[in-house]
């Protein structure tokens, strides 16, 4: 148990070296946005993209799919039905509480998580899960609250595709996923000072997000309805893993794709959960409180779910 901490705790200490740095005044605030600013619109979307460039595409399999998106797409209705028949939320607060289950923190936890257990080469099926992830939750998220948010003003729904795809393909994370895919399919050759000059900058990436994460993270305060909280936390941290869990074994998904559907479904919701719903304005307390206390937890959790899988 202990030699599973010590694999896990490395990727929350650099959270946490972010965390205390902001709090104790170590490093500024408005410099936690500029280190966001690098890692989300421009590192990531290289480690991202030259992942998508150089995956072997018989990974996307529909099995690996219905593992983790299954349980995530579970996760996501009960954690909203919860929010709407036992808290009584708005329907709009409803589905930016449902969003928080729905978008593990994958990207800035699972993938580390997963190399520091099992190895760089495990993270294959991780950026595999992850090729579709932006485009799925956002489909869903903004899909939902457009239509809510149309049906309550009187509005016209002929302009819903052009909101949602405008909202899913202004995001980088994105683009970087469809331009690495674009070049693997085709098979276009990259030379090589361009493919050095992306590796540079991806291996700061995830350092550097996971940083930031830490500076972003102290910047919320744990306040709101804390029932609410729990629930959102419940249902990320233990329905989620738990439901992918079972699809895995009944499709009896290969080692690698359990492993790494099962290490994803298990993080924290990630800070684009308070994205979203800061967009809309809507149950931005809530969100936040339950990012950064599901983070918090979620170290005990993983540890839990790592000796599962071991």
């Amino acid at each position: 148990m202990l030699n599973l901490l010590a694999v896990i705790l490395p990727v929350f200490l650099v959270v946490g070296f972010g965390y205390v740095a902001v709090q104790q005044k170590l490093f500024p605030s408005s410099g936690v946005d500029g280190v966001m600013l690098f890692a989300q619109g421009f590192a990531l979307p290289a480690l991202l993209f030259r992942a998508m460039s150089t995956l072997d595409l018989s990974t996307l399999t529909i099995d690996l799919f219905l593992s983790y998106y299954g349980g995530a797409t579970v996760a996501f209705l009960v954690i909203m039905a919860g929010a709407r028949l036992f808290f009584r939320r708005p329907w709009e607060d409803t589905i930016a509480i449902g969003f928080c289950a729905l978008f593990a923190n994958g990207l800035l936890l699972g993938v580390p998580v997963t190399q520091q257990a099992f190895g760089q080469e495990a993270t294959i099926t991780n950026f595999a899960i992850i090729s579709v992830n932006s485009i799925y939750c956002y489909g869903i998220g903004i899909t939902l609250m457009e239509v809510t948010r149309a049906h309550k003003t009187g509005a016209s729904l002929a302009e819903l595709p052009g909101k949602v795809l405008k909202g899913m393909f202004s995001n980088n994370l994105i683009i970087g996923i469809l331009l690495g895919l674009a070049v693997n399919v085709t098979g276009l050759p990259l030379p090589e000072f361009l493919t050095d000059a992306l590796d540079l900058m991806s291996r700061a990436a995830l350092p550097a997000a996971l940083f930031g994460l830490g500076g972003v993270l102290c910047n919320y305060r744990p306040e709101g309805d804390f029932r609410t909280i729990a629930w959102i936390v419940s249902g990320s941290l233990l329905l989620h893993p738990s439901v992918t869990w079972l699809i895995g074994s009944s499709l009896a998904l290969p080692v690698d794709g359990f492993r790494s559907s099962m290490v994803m479904a298990a993080m924290a919701p990630g800070v684009n959960a308070y994205i979203f719903a800061n967009i809309y304005g809507v149950a931005k307390r809530v969100v936040a409180s339950s990012v950064l206390i599901g983070t918090a937890v979620s170290l005990i959790t993983s540890w839990f779910w790592l000796a599962m899988l071991h």
